[in-house]
């Protein structure tokens, strides 16, 4: 069994009167982990708890098998990026990365060596000599990104890391993620934009509330949730022939003709019985279909079930 690489036991946060998490237990995983829920779910809560920044109410926290509050010579084995913007005025995107190698203790040209690489790595190295004031919402997110991995981390923890980016600058970015991941770095990834999540990694943590809905892989969630029946979408010329086959070979809440002239819905409680009978009916009966997809098995409509 895999160690986990942050453990979150029976741990509360109070803000005066206000509870920012309830009594979460958790662990995440080596690789890539999505964190997961609505705006003031307490996502940013926790990932402050795990970087050290506050201290948990009540519970514990451990990061790489230490404790982060209060704890210094943590910072060298985890990387940090936070979601909002903490730039000096009149930086150039090379003497922040480099600024931040400096605090982390390496002599000057070291950090400005070790900042380089950094930058190019997040596809910055053009505009890393001009001021950070001048770059974009994406640029700025990438530079976050540099300085949070520029002292080589085991562990990178980045809060919403791609919010206010363009396409072209979000589709870069989880680019640069699988490939941290690839090297063999654990990512902790806040987010509240779930298909984004859903492209980089199936296991994630949900919580909504200040509370824990769900962890895991994502598809093993959603094949526990009997009560959820499963959508599949069929496209075939033979729609009227293939649901007759369909209503007397499995259970189904349900059986519907789509919009496009050859698209049939169905919906099951038994997504496993239905694929073997769907495949059956394929083999015996000689039925074309030309595909099929289920809008259900993905994170968002995870996401809506468990939270709504």
């Amino acid at each position: 069994m895999r160690q986990p690489i942050i453990k979150v036991q029976m741990v509360s946060k109070f803000y005066g009167r206000v509870m920012g998490l309830n009594d979460i237990t958790v662990d995440f995983g080596p690789g890539t982990t999505g964190l997961l829920g609505p705006n003031g779910a307490g996502k940013s809560t926790l990932i402050k708890l795990m970087t050290g920044q506050i201290r948990p109410s009540k519970g514990k926290v451990e990061v790489l098998s230490e404790r982060p509050w209060d704890n210094p010579s943590l910072n060298a084995r985890f990387g940090y990026c936070p979601e909002q913007d903490a730039f000096f005025k009149g930086m150039t995107g090379l003497r922040f990365v480099s600024f931040t190698a400096r605090l982390m203790g390496y002599p000057q040209t070291k950090a400005r060596t070790m900042a380089k690489e950094a930058i190019e790595k997040v596809g910055m190295t053009g505009a890393m000599d001009r001021d950070i004031q001048g770059y974009s919402k994406g640029m700025r997110q990438r530079i976050k990104l540099a300085q949070s991995l520029v002292h080589d981390p085991e562990l990178l923890i980045l809060d919403e890391p791609m919010s206010g980016t363009d396409p072209v600058g979000r589709v870069r970015m989880m680019e640069v993620l699988r490939d941290l991941e690839k090297e063999g770095k654990h990512i902790v990834i806040s987010s509240h934009i779930l298909h984004e999540i859903e492209r980089m990694t199936e296991s994630i943590i949900l919580i909504d509330k200040g509370k824990l809905v769900a962890s895991g892989n994502m598809h093993d969630i959603r094949d526990s949730l009997d009560r959820f029946p499963l959508t599949v979408r069929i496209i075939t010329d033979e729609r009227s022939r293939l649901a007759k086959l369909l209503m007397d070979a499995t259970p189904m809440s349900s059986i519907t003709f789509g919009e496009q002239g050859n698209e049939l819905l169905v919906r099951t409680p038994t997504p496993d019985l239905f694929y073997s009978a769907f495949q059956d009916c394929l083999v015996e009966n000689r039925v074309k279909v030309t595909a099929i997809d289920s809008p259900d098995d993905n994170l968002n409509a995870i996401f809506e079930y468990l939270v709504g």
